[in-house]
């Protein structure tokens, strides 16, 4: 068996939060949603079952969670600190993919949401 890729997926982190760029949407806040697809070398942990193989899930929930908490501008920001603090938290994430949605976001027409994705690697 030849493995090609190895991928970690937190998907619909939900949080309530107070990013934008609106005065409003700092003061009431809004749902976000948060999507992680990490690729790592996680071989030790197919091999032998122990977490110390890979990277913690839970861990990298636990981050994402800190940086929702810190009300930004701009959903571009969010994500790409998120990005970054995984990267720099976790050596065996070799690329990251960030996604973040704003669920109804303040726009002229219903939208169910708006979202920035970033996919950052190693160099």
């Amino acid at each position: 068996m030849k493995v090609t890729e190895q991928i970690i997926s937190i998907c619909g982190l939900r949080f309530y939060a107070f990013h934008g760029v609106e005065p409003q949407e700092r003061i009431t806040g809004a749902w976000y949603e948060v999507d992680v697809e990490l690729q790592v070398q996680a071989a030790l942990a197919v091999r032998n079952d122990d977490l110390s193989g890979t990277v913690n899930y839970a861990d990298v929930a636990i981050l994402v969670r800190e940086e929702m908490q810190i009300p930004r501008n701009l959903l571009e920001n969010v994500a790409g600190r998120i990005a970054g603090r995984i990267m720099d938290s976790f050596p065996a994430v070799g690329k990251a993919a960030v996604t973040v949605a704003k669920k109804n976001p303040p726009v002229a027409v219903a939208a169910r949401s708006a979202s920035f994705r970033i996919v950052v690697e190693r160099d």
